[in-house]
């Protein structure tokens, strides 16, 4: 009774309190954002949620994602030609010309360190031929290649549009797929650039302030529309951990870095990257044996001094000193095949659980019909019985 009464206070808790992610610091960290996510950029895990399903409009943030679909599904070295469209987008601008003969690279740059709305519009048309199509792109993109499925685009810069939504946890997860290009990172942690156009050549300096501010900040974009207040998506990178952080719909810009750098400061001081590395060992429980086929990485606190071994059901399980369980992570079984097996390999398939399981299936089902036949052949036998008598 006491177990069951326990079970339930932890999930009445768990209801009440969804936002507790990680660790005890975070219930002291007060945020003017309306929603925040910080995830460890290597393992993917959260560290931090604050209503991070919740749907919110991205603003310039989008430019994340266009400028990765660019750089993966598009080619840095076209040259784009600046159309009247493109020309014509409202907001931000690195002041294109129509006509004018831009390479994608380029373009790509002004998208993301001076957040130019014609840039994003100029990539669109020259990969889709309309910012229409494009959008379906990056639709596309985000769920098949990043599997988010929260998020919806109309428009490669970030321009309020209703349908144009996005979570912190998508932008999270979004930005570490995009970080993972290095031709992404290097241009996201460029803290200015000399631009040459034909209407415009100055030093565009990148929007995202903490980039030029602080040497741990690797990106990577800002944003800004009425609709969503001010949003932010920022990397980081110590030497125990890399961060992503994102904020949405704080009131002012300086609310926004307020409160980025109140969850890296959280992430840096608190936790820490560890990896298992892939070496081939074997890992033994009774007679199964598994191995890791691939390193594998976990967040846990900072300085943790921590064991792995396997459990019953073929997982790896990562524990500290105290035996208490930091995370699991299924392993590959080892089928081991024995000297009959080995020798039968060519004549027939070895048997699999399967082929077990619908073996017991059949001796069941003829047990019960012999049980049924044997019952109707007696009520048979008793109604002649009385029949007779």
């Amino acid at each position: 009774m006491l177990l069951f009464r326990t079970t339930i206070t932890i999930l009445i808790l768990t209801l009440i309190f969804p936002l507790q992610a990680f660790g005890e610091g975070q219930d002291h960290i007060t945020l003017n954002s309306e929603a925040a996510v910080l995830i460890d950029a290597n393992s993917g895990e959260v560290i931090y949620d604050k209503y991070g399903d919740q749907t919110m409009y991205p603003a310039s943030i989008t430019k994340i994602i266009t400028a990765i679909v660019a750089i993966e599904e598009g080619n840095l070295d076209d040259t784009v030609t600046v159309s009247e469209e493109a020309r014509s987008v409202s907001g931000t601008r690195v002041y294109l010309e129509p006509g004018e003969k831009v390479s994608m690279e380029t373009l790509v740059k002004g998208l993301l360190i001076n957040s130019g709305n014609d840039a994003g519009v100029a990539i669109a048309e020259h990969i889709d031929g309309s910012v229409e199509a494009f959008s379906e792109r990056m639709n596309r993109f985000v769920k098949e290649k990043v599997g988010v499925e929260d998020t919806h685009f109309e428009n490669p810069h970030g321009l309020y549009d209703a349908e144009h939504v996005t979570t912190a946890q998508d932008m999270a997860k979004i930005t570490q797929y995009a970080m993972q290009n290095e031709s992404f990172r290097e241009i996201a942690a460029t803290k200015q650039m000399k631009w040459e156009g034909e209407s415009w050549d100055t030093t565009i300096y990148n929007h995202h302030k903490l980039v030029r501010q602080r040497e741990d900040v690797t990106g990577v974009k800002n944003g800004f529309v009425s609709q969503s207040g001010f949003t932010l998506v920022t990397s980081a990178t110590q030497d125990n951990i890399d961060l992503i952080a994102v904020t949405l719909k704080a009131n002012t810009a300086d609310a926004a870095y307020k409160d980025t750098e109140a969850l890296l400061d959280y992430g840096f001081d608190n936790f820490q990257t560890y990896t298992v590395e892939a070496d081939y060992d074997t890992y033994e429980f009774g007679d199964s044996k598994f191995v890791l086929e691939d390193d594998y990485v976990f967040t846990a606190e900072k300085n943790l001094n921590w064991h792995h071994n396997v459990n019953e059901r073929g997982q790896l399980v990562i524990t500290d000193d105290e035996g208490e369980t930091i995370d699991t992570h299924e392993l590959t079984e080892i089928v081991q095949a024995s000297a009959t097996d080995k020798s039968q390999t060519n004549k027939e398939k070895p048997q699999t659980k399967t082929n077990q399981i619908s073996l017991w299936g059949t001796i069941i089902g003829i047990a019960v019909l012999v049980v049924v036949l044997f019952v109707i052949k007696t009520i048979r036998k008793r109604r002649k019985r009385r029949f007779f008598y």
